[in-house]
């Protein structure tokens, strides 16, 4: 039941930063992990990032790990991706996502926002 709309897409060149937002409604948020996929064109959707309940533990996807930062403020309902250094391959749709589970299901799935990188 918990809905979710993220935010911050856009088109941005090599080396470039965006921030990525997720707002999150309808239901508990503060209880459960959140995370970050993301799905390009023919390609299936893969994991980022997910961050614990606390914001204390996160996990990211080699691919990303040292360049991306996902974060969680538990009072305003939010969860972010912080985007640096980006790659032309980083180029995808990102969902968030609510409750992601290591077996690969999530509880909820937000309807993504496009991240275009140029070369």
């Amino acid at each position: 039941q918990v809905q979710l709309v993220e935010s911050g897409g856009g088109l941005v060149q090599a080396g470039g930063s965006l921030r990525l937002s997720c707002a999150a409604s309808g239901g508990t948020f503060s209880r459960y992990a959140m995370g970050w996929f993301r799905q390009a064109p023919g390609k299936e959707r893969e994991f980022v990032a997910t961050i614990s309940w606390s914001g204390r533990v996160t996990s990211y996807a080699d691919s990303v790990k040292g360049r991306f930062t996902i974060s969680r403020d538990n009072v305003k309902n939010m969860v972010y991706l912080q985007m640096n250094s980006l790659k032309p391959e980083d180029t995808a749709v990102y969902y968030c996502a609510h409750d992601p589970q290591s077996g690969g299901t999530v509880g909820a799935w937000g309807q993504g926002t496009q991240v275009t990188v140029s070369s």
